[in-house]
């Protein structure tokens, strides 16, 4: 059984930094993909960023320039590296990886972790 753990959530001021981590007990090379999603209250999950394995990184265009995402296979763990934090960021921070079987994907997702952004 995947499991992921999220960890880093917090209170920060606006244009502040948190690091978000995201680790495994599963090989990192049996994902396809590893990223990380959020959800603010009242709205839907939305993807922030994600690394393909093998291909590109894509980031919401809200967080691009700002975040950063980065992979530590000898770890087990990615991190989500989000600066210039503003009010609109605050969310559920979710991490998420993808396995491609037998032409299915399945998805893993953590529990989440609660980012805050006010004064």
């Amino acid at each position: 059984q995947v499991q992921l753990v999220e960890s880093g959530g917090g209170l920060v001021q606006p244009g502040g930094f948190l690091r978000l981590s995201c680790t495994t007990s599963a090989s990192m090379h049996s994902f396809n993909a590893m990223g990380w999603y959020r959800q603010a209250p009242g709205k839907e999950r939305e993807l922030v960023a994600e690394k393909i394995s093998g291909g590109p990184t894509n980031y919401a265009d809200s967080v691009k320039g700002r975040f950063t995402i980065s992979i530590d296979n000898d770890r087990g763990t990615w991190h989500l590296h989000m600066t210039s934090l503003k009010p609109d960021d605050a969310a559920v921070y979710y991490c998420h990886a993808d396995q491609r079987y037998l032409g299915r994907t399945l998805d893993y997702w953590g529990k989440g972790t609660l980012v805050t952004v006010s004064p």
